[in-house]
């Protein structure tokens, strides 16, 4: 039986493309949470899956938090590297659409701790052509 957390990639793919229009179109109206949320915790998801370890906590609030990039574990209070941005910007790194670079030299990103910065490396996760 598969955990709650498994990832399938083509349902990820599916919520992904759910909430492609509104990622590729400023103009385009903001999808359902619960869209939001399924392409959001599934990518996350997908993230560490394909990067295992604990080394790195990214949250994407209110829907995702979770631990990636092997390397030394955290067991007590807060992570020493975080990633923490909001769903849409979340979703265009993860699709492609923005890099990690980009990302937080505007702010919409935070990225503390020295290796925080390895998780562009496993971005994108759900690749969309730029419009």
């Amino acid at each position: 039986m598969a955990g709650r957390n498994a990832v399938d990639p083509a349902q990820v793919r599916a919520a992904v493309l759910r909430v492609a229009e509104w990622l590729t179109d400023s103009d385009a109206t903001t999808p359902a949470r619960p869209e939001i949320a399924a392409a959001v915790r599934g990518t996350a998801r997908a993230l560490a899956s394909s990067a295992p370890g604990h080394s790195v906590e990214v949250r994407v609030p209110p829907f995702v938090a979770v631990q990636c990039i092997e390397g030394p574990r955290h067991t007590r209070g807060n992570p020493p590297n975080v990633v923490e941005t909001d769903p849409r910007t979340w979703l265009l790194l993860a699709t492609g659409l923005l890099d990690f670079e980009t990302a937080v030299d505007s702010g919409k990103l935070s990225a503390s701790g020295s290796r925080a910065i390895e998780v562009a490396a496993w971005l994108p996760i759900v690749p969309l052509p730029r419009p």
